[in-house]
């Protein structure tokens, strides 16, 4: 609006192929919860926060390459980095994780939380830009200053509705906001 745009400006939001990110939940026999973390492996992603996490006897597992892999698997050797992941390989690692943790502080959106809850699995977050966008607390995820509580709090949550109130995030809806905007609905 302040470069003189004033019909039709609205708000268009993104969407993720529910052909690859859908849920597939297999619990485990073990009592230990699978906490996963999707992101660029670099220093402003905050990823210490997640590697630091003093979740009593949980898996971390570490999806993503960047500039600070080789430096975070000398310095983090209990967490279990898998590199890059892409399509049904990373939907794989959303769907069985308990708990998905988004560490950063700056992200202005956070795609990989809308991939996450479209798997049915909850987010873990700080309570700042960003998460505060995407997720609906109590519902999709938990965000809290404290990431521990934040995910004790993701495993009770329910994976059908973590589902179910993601469904605004997906191409089609993002299709018929642009198009309705189009046609001046």
């Amino acid at each position: 609006k302040s470069h003189g745009f004033s019909n039709n400006v609205i708000s268009w939001t993104r969407g993720v192929d529910r052909d690859v990110f859908y849920p597939d939940y297999q619990p485990t026999q073990c009592s230990k919860p699978l906490l996963v973390c999707v992101s660029r492996v670099s220093k402003e992603k905050n990823l210490e926060s997640f590697f630091d996490l003093d979740y009593p006897e949980a898996t971390k597992i570490m999806v993503g390459d960047g500039p600070m892999l080789e430096t975070y698997k000398q310095q983090y050797p209990n967490v279990h980095f898998v590199g890059a992941k892409r399509g049904l390989e990373l939907a794989h690692y959303y769907q069985n994780a308990d708990c998905f943790v988004f560490p950063s502080r700056w992200d202005t959106f956070g795609l990989v939380m809308i991939e996450a809850m479209a798997c049915g699995t909850p987010v873990a977050a700080y309570p700042v830009q960003g998460p505060t966008d995407v997720i609906d607390q109590g519902k999709t995820g938990i965000m809290d200053e404290d990431l521990a509580i934040a995910v004790e709090k993701c495993l009770y949550l329910d994976r059908e509705q973590v589902y179910s109130n993601s469904m605004k995030w997906s191409w089609q809806n993002a299709w018929d906001i642009f198009k309705d905007n189009l046609i001046g609905k």
